[in-house]
């Protein structure tokens, strides 16, 4: 492990005596070793980051539920998923109000799920009911971010819903409904 060097160094004629220098060497393999070991150890051990997932509980097509319970139109907030990152949104039942177009994120979405829920809770003293319905040109990442920004709002009702060929029909009125980028 280590290694003490006491070789004399060779006379010198001089005449003067000096004293042997002894120079020490320390062998550092076993510690490299063990370095590796105990790294390899912690690399094995440890638990990697878990992917976050939400739960989404979807009834089955197939299956006619007689227990659903009818929501208040001024309790429903829709939202058309459309193309080119953009969504129309609707409070109460279709055709009684202008659909609003907007954009996803926490200027657009959030401010309006905040907004409408506030609003909601106000009018009638119940939490909104979101309904959520894609349509086959929006995307899948639209689909999450709207699903988030819910999550992020603490909004705890809402369904995803098919879309109807009226709604489709609105969507291309107001051009998000066209191929995507």
């Amino acid at each position: 492990m280590a290694e003490l060097d006491t070789s004399g160094g060779g006379k010198h004629k001089g005449g003067k005596v000096r004293s042997k220098k002894q120079s020490t060497r320390v062998d550092l393999t076993a510690m490299v070793d063990l370095a590796f070991l105990l790294i390899t150890f912690f690399i094995m051990t440890t638990t990697l980051a878990k992917p976050k997932a939400m739960d989404l509980a979807m009834p089955d097509k197939d299956e006619k539920t007689k227990d659903q319970l009818p929501i208040a139109a001024s309790r429903s907030l829709t939202l058309l998923l459309g193309s080119n990152d953009k969504l129309e949104w609707y409070l109460g039942e279709p055709g009684k109000s202008a659909p609003e177009i907007i954009g996803y994120g926490k200027d657009n979405l959030r401010k309006l799920l905040i907004d409408k829920s506030k609003e909601v809770l106000e009018k009638t003293g119940k939490a909104v009911f979101v309904v959520i319905k894609p349509s086959d040109k929006s995307t899948y990442k639209n689909m999450v971010g709207v699903l988030d920004e819910i999550n992020i709002t603490n909004i705890t009702m809402y369904g995803i819903v098919d879309i109807t060929p009226s709604e489709i029909a609105d969507l291309q009125k107001n051009n998000i409904y066209n191929d995507t980028k």
